[in-house]
């Protein structure tokens, strides 16, 4: 069997999808073949440039890698072509969130023919696909969309295509369709064990791929799983729907992996991969035992190697600061999200106070850990008033970098529903997270104070408050306003950020972002098993 990954991605997100590489592996162990065709280096015709304007490219967020990774100068289609024409695949997989779907679409169109002309099946999958299967076998060239994880799925449609049987009817985990007719709504089964899988398969990207910046310096990074889903249930994340559908089945997705596994995969791309810098991409990385976590720093000492985690401030103590601190730690995420504490309550699901945030954000503070305070706006009822105490929140918050983003309603979270049933969003749209402002237009915080305060977030921020009125003026997209607030980020600039060859351990995540680098690069989640193919 030839199995040909497609994987949408923009310029800038450039951590490797860990899903694609860990069924590689587990593919090339049932003795397939398979490639990948990442568009994370293609101009493609997707979003807009970074100066905003609307151009035919996938760069939406340029910066400086120094690592010579440039955007590709060949066109993609011709590329694609020129792959599937060679490689002559059995198998199309499509791995994608839910913002690159219809640029993932345009990749598999591209391909028609071929898929016409030798019967070769389509099979989507990711967090998408798992929270609304019914949206992505619409399309014509699906021909299976997997619902939740898609390692068993994966291997009996390779071993049914392999042994030229072509009814896919009772694919676990798959809804499946024939001459434009849904056949089958497969349920899913229990969750994979993941101590059971092996060294996720790096040789399948570019080396370039394996390169990532972090607080200006690029790094040969690679994600390393510890945790697979999360034990909170933020209404803005797919966690708790993650968790609802496992549950049907008599089974926890919550998984953590044994520190023996952990500690085998990382020695393997510190001494074979040559890996510089780790990231561990687990939702609540701190969440686990006391035993576990002494656990991870005993093992971690062999490793000796620079480390980011992301985690929730009331998973932080005095001790395991000060304990992964010793063992290499670099920086840390943390998700504030809101700095209304009622609302935060009522409409996140995230219930600590406000003074005990600030409490626990002293801590790495005191063992000079930097860190990042990231934050949302733009929440079905919130408003512009409201998003101002976020920003007093972050005022008395002493971290490296704060920045906010605006809500997306994914499919597949509590608040996509909660969107859904105040009629802000139909449930047909696709939504956009990097590409387009927010797509709810609510009258009490349309999308244009939503993007105002993402556009002078960090100012309000840092500045004193003797400077709002300032700021306030900068936050309008005119030319006054535009002019306004050129002047204030250089200053900010000056004052808050290190230049580009600073000491990695200052400045913000992914600063060298080019079309406004007050902001640091647009977080997405990092990619994971639950935002691919799982």
């Amino acid at each position: 069997m030839k199995v040909l990954f497609i994987y949408p991605n923009t310029y800038g997100m450039n951590m490797i999808p860990p899903a694609i590489a860990m069924f590689s592996t587990m593919l090339k162990k049932d003795g397939h073949q398979v490639e990948i065709f990442d568009t994370t280096y293609y101009q493609t015709d997707h979003g807009i440039d970074s100066d905003g304007s609307k151009v035919e490219r996938l760069n939406v967020v340029p910066f400086k890698m120094n690592k010579n990774v440039l955007i590709k100068k060949t066109d993609w289609r011709v590329d694609l072509s020129n792959q599937v024409e060679k490689f002559k695949p059995d198998l199309f997989a499509i791995s994608s969130t839910e913002d690159m779907w219809e640029l993932g679409i345009k990749i598999i169109e591209e391909v028609k023919d071929y898929k016409m002309k030798n019967n070769v099946p389509v099979i989507a999958g990711g967090v998408f696909a798992t929270f609304a299967p019914d949206l992505c076998i619409k399309h014509e060239l699906i021909d299976l969309v997997c619902v939740g994880e898609g390692e068993n799925a994966l291997k009996d449609l390779c071993n049914k295509i392999e042994n030229n049987d072509y009814d896919f009817s009772t694919i676990t985990n798959c809804w499946v369709k024939k001459d434009d007719k849904i056949i089958a709504k497969n349920p899913i089964t229990k969750p994979v064990d993941i101590n059971n899988n092996s060294v996720i398969d790096i040789s399948l990207f570019e080396d370039e791929r394996l390169y990532r910046p972090m607080a200006g310096q690029v790094y040969k990074m690679l994600p390393v799983e510890t945790i697979r889903g999360c034990p909170f249930t933020c209404r803005f994340c797919n966690s708790p729907d993650q968790m609802r559908l496992y549950k049907g089945v008599g089974a926890n997705f919550y998984r953590k992996k044994k520190m023996d596994l952990v500690y085998k995969e990382l020695k393997y791309f510190k001494e074979v991969e040559k890996v510089q810098y780790n990231y561990f991409w687990a939702d609540t990385f701190l969440g686990m035992s006391n035993k576990e976590f002494d656990e991870f720093c005993e093992m971690y000492k062999d490793i000796k190697l620079p480390f980011w985690i992301q985690t929730r401030p009331e998973t932080v103590t005095e001790y395991n600061m000060k304990k992964l601190k010793s063992v290499g730690l670099h920086r840390i995420s943390f998700g504030i999200e809101h700095g209304n504490e009622e609302f935060r309550k009522k409409i996140l699901d995230r219930r600590w106070k406000n003074k005990d945030i600030i409490e626990k954000l002293k801590i790495p503070k005191k063992y000079e850990i930097p860190f990042s305070a990231n934050n949302i706006t733009g929440f079905p009822t919130e408003t512009k008033k409201l998003a101002f105490d976020t920003i007093e929140l972050n005022r008395q918050i002493d971290a490296d970098n704060a920045n906010i983003y605006a809500f997306v309603p994914f499919h597949g979270t509590p608040l996509r529903k909660m969107c859904e049933d105040l009629g802000l969003i139909n449930h047909e749209t696709i939504t956009k997270c990097l590409t387009a402002e927010s797509q709810l237009n609510m009258p009490q915080y349309p999308p244009h104070e939503i993007e105002e305060i993402k556009k002078c977030f960090s100012l309000y921020v840092k500045f004193p408050k003797s400077r709002w009125k300032e700021i306030e003026r900068a936050e309008k997209n005119d030319k006054e306003g535009n002019r306004i607030y050129k002047i204030l980020k250089q200053e900010y600039l000056e004052k808050y950020m290190p230049k580009p060859d600073a000491d990695p351990h200052g400045g913000a995540e992914d600063f060298e972002k080019l079309d406004d680098p007050i902001c640091s690069t647009p977080l997405i989640r990092p990619k994971s098993v639950s935002d691919e193919m799982h």
